[in-house]
C-alpha cells in the first residue's frame, strides 16, 4: 500500500503532474500528422497504381492508419488519469494546509515527520495534548490518506492502461444503443454494463454518439469529442477552400467566408484551452460547429468535484465567444479554489442552445423554451455519472440565459441544489417558489448601472408611456426606477420575488465577474453553499 509522508504531500507539485498529462495528449498532434501523412501517401499511389496488389496495398495503408489512430485514446486518457491525480494532490495539499494554519493559531507545532507538539512558551501545561493537538493530528492524518489514496489510484489506472494496450484495447460492444434523448439514469446503467474494452471501441468508433450521451461519464464523452476536433477543423477548412476556389465571389460567399474565420478562430482558441497545461484540466462534452456553434466544457471533472457549477450565458453567446465565456466560468472557480482550497470544485461552460442574436428574438421566450428539456438532461447527466457523494450542484444564469435556467427549472425541473441569475431580464415566474429547488437556495443579483433594468414588461412599459404624457409627469417625475416588473416577469433581485439578493458593484451588464466585484464572491461562496 502507498503511504505518503507530510514532508512528500508538502513538497509535491500538483502542476507538474498536470503537465505531465498535456504533454501526453500533445502527442495526439503527432498522430494526426502521421496519420494524414499516411492518407497522403496512400492517395498518391492509388492514383497510378492499379489493379490486386494495389488494392492490396491501399487496404494496407488504411489498417496502418486505424492501428495508428487507435492510440489516440490511450494519450487522452492517460492526461485525465494524470490531471484527476493533480486535482486530487492539490485538494490533499488545501487539507494539509488548512491542518498546519489550525496548529499554528492552537500553538502548536508539525516537524518533518508529521509529529504534533506543542510550544511550551504559547501554551499551558494543562492544554498540551489536548483536544486542538487530537484534531490537528486527525486532520493531518485525513489529508495524507487522500494523498495516499489518490496515488494508488493513479498508478492502478495506469497500469489497466498498460495492460490494456497489450491484452486487447478494443472490444466491439452489443448493438443495442439508446437514443440521443434517452434518460441518463438508464444511459448511465447501459453504460455501466460494458467491458472496459467496448465502452473503448464505443468511443474510438462512434464518438459522435458517445460525445453527445447524458449520462455517459465525463471522460468517456471528453476522450470521444476530442476525437471529433480534428473532423470538424477539418470540414470548416475544406468549405472554405471550396468558397475561395469560386470565381467570381458574390455577397453571399463573402458573409460565408467571414462567418468560417470566425468560426475556425473561435475552434482553435477553444483548442487551445483544452491542449493547454495551464490551470484545471479542460474536458469537452460537446461540441457543434453549425449555425452559431455549441460547446459544452467542464473546468475540472465534474463526476469527482464536491462543487459542480454550470454556467448558462445570455443573448449572442455562440461557438466564437466559447472561450471569454468559459473565462468567467473560470473566475468564478478561481474564487472558489481561494475560498475552500480543501476541496474540490468544477464549473462547466452549458452553452448547448440557440441563443438570441438580435433583440428582436431576445424578446421573446421561445429559444428559452427550446432549450429546456436539452439543460434538463445535461443536469440529470451530472447526477447520475458523479462518483461519491452527492455533489452541490448549482446553475447559474446571466441575462438571457438566466430566462433558459428558470424555464427550465419550471417546466421540467433541473437537478440543482441552487439557482443563481445575474443580470436577468426576468426568469419566466413571479416567485422564487414555481423554480422547484430548495427554500432559500434561488439567488439573484443586479448591478445599480446594469441596462437590463430597463427591459420592462409591455404592460408596464404601456402604463409608463400612459403616466408620462399626463400633467402629472412633469411633477411627480419619471416613475421608472421603482418598478419590479421586467421583460420576462417580476425582478428577481428584489425581496418580493421570494430568492435572496447578493451584492454587486456599479460594473454594468458584463462586470459580475470582475475581481473587485463583490458579485464575484457571492457566486463563488453559493456554488460553495456558504
Amino acid at each position: 500500500m502507498t503511504t505518503v509522508g507530510y514532508a512528500q504531500l508538502w513538497a509535491a507539485d500538483p502542476g507538474a503532474w498536470r503537465t505531465a498529462g498535456a504533454e501526453w495528449a500533445g502527442l495526439t498532434a503527432l498522430v494526426d500528422r502521421r496519420s494524414a501523412a499516411l492518407a497522403a501517401r496512400g492517395a498518391a499511389l492509388a492514383q497510378g497504381w492499379s489493379g490486386t496488389a494495389a488494392t492490396a496495398a491501399g487496404a494496407r495503408v488504411t489498417d496502418l492508419r486505424a492501428d495508428l489512430t487507435s492510440v489516440t485514446p490511450v494519450l487522452i486518457e492517460a492526461d485525465q488519469v494524470l490531471a484527476e491525480l493533480a486535482a486530487r494532490i492539490a485538494t490533499a495539499k488545501g487539507q494539509l494546509a488548512a491542518a498546519v494554519a489550525a496548529a499554528d493559531a492552537s500553538g502548536l507545532a508539525i516537524d518533518r515527520e508529521g509529529r504534533v507538539s506543542t510550544d511550551p512558551a504559547r501554551i499551558r501545561p494543562s492544554e498540551r495534548d489536548g483536544p486542538a493537538a487530537a484534531r490537528v493530528t486527525a486532520a493531518l492524518r485525513e489529508a495524507l490518506e487522500s494523498a495516499g489514496a489518490a496515488d494508488r489510484a493513479a498508478a492502478a489506472k495506469l497500469a489497466a492502461l498498460a495492460g490494456a494496450a497489450t491484452a486487447g484495447w478494443q472490444e466491439p460492444p452489443p448493438p443495442v444503443r439508446p437514443g440521443p434523448d434517452a434518460d441518463p439514469a438508464l444511459v448511465r446503467a447501459w453504460w455501466a454494463g460494458l467491458t472496459p474494452a467496448q465502452r473503448r471501441w464505443l468511443v474510438a468508433h462512434e464518438p459522435a454518439l458517445v460525445g453527445r450521451l447524458d449520462g455517459v461519464p465525463v471522460t468517456a464523452r471528453d476522450q470521444a469529442n476530442r476525437l471529433l476536433l480534428g473532423d470538424h477543423r477539418a470540414e470548416l477548412l475544406a468549405q472554405r477552400e471550396r468558397l475561395l476556389a469560386r470565381v467570381p465571389r458574390g455577397p453571399v460567399e463573402a458573409a460565408r467566408l467571414r462567418w468560417l474565420a470566425g468560426r475556425l478562430t473561435g475552434l482553435d482558441a477553444l483548442t487551445d484551452r483544452l491542449t493547454g497545461a495551464a490551470g484545471p484540466r479542460a474536458y469537452l462534452l460537446g461540441l457543434d460547429p453549425a449555425g452559431e456553434g455549441r460547446a459544452v466544457v467542464a473546468l475540472g471533472d465534474p463526476d469527482h468535484s464536491d462543487r459542480v457549477l454550470t454556467y448558462v450565458p445570455g443573448m449572442t453567446a455562440g461557438l466564437d465567444d466559447a472561450p471569454g465565456e468559459l473565462g468567467r466560468a473560470a473566475q468564478v472557480l478561481s474564487r472558489c479554489a481561494e475560498l475552500a482550497p480543501d476541496e474540490r470544485s468544477a464549473a462547466v461552460l452549458w452553452l448547448d442552445y440557440d441563443a438570441p442574436d438580435f433583440l428582436h428574438e431576445a424578446v421573446t421566450a421561445g429559444q428559452a423554451r427550446d432549450a429546456g428539456p436539452t439543460l434538463h438532461n445535461f443536469q440529470e447527466g451530472l447526477r447520475a455519472t458523479h462518483e461519491g457523494p452527492p455533489a452541490r450542484q448549482t446553475v447559474l444564469g446571466h441575462s438571457y440565459g438566466s430566462l433558459v435556467v428558470g424555464t427550465a427549472a419550471r417546466e421540467h425541473g433541473l437537478a440543482a441544489d441552487a439557482l443563481v441569475f445575474v443580470g436577468s431580464p426576468g426568469v419566466g415566474v413571479g416567485h422564487a417558489t414555481e423554480l422547484r429547488v430548495p427554500s432559500g437556495e434561488v439567488w439573484a443579483s443586479s448591478a445599480p448601472d446594469d441596462v437590463i433594468r430597463l427591459a420592462r414588461s409591455p404592460d408596464d412599459l404601456a402604463r409608463r408611456a400612459m403616466f408620462h404624457a399626463s400633467p402629472l409627469a412633469a411633477a411627480l417625475g419619471w416613475p421608472g426606477q421603482a418598478g419590479h416588473e421586467l421583460w420576462f416577469g417580476r425582478d428577481p433581485a428584489t425581496p418580493g420575488f421570494g430568492g435572496r439578493v447578493f451584492a454587486s458593484g456599479a460594473r454594468g451588464h458584463t462586470g459580475y465577474w470582475d475581481a473587485d466585484n463583490p458579485a464575484l464572491d457571492g457566486m463563488a461562496r453559493i456554488v460553495l453553499g456558504r
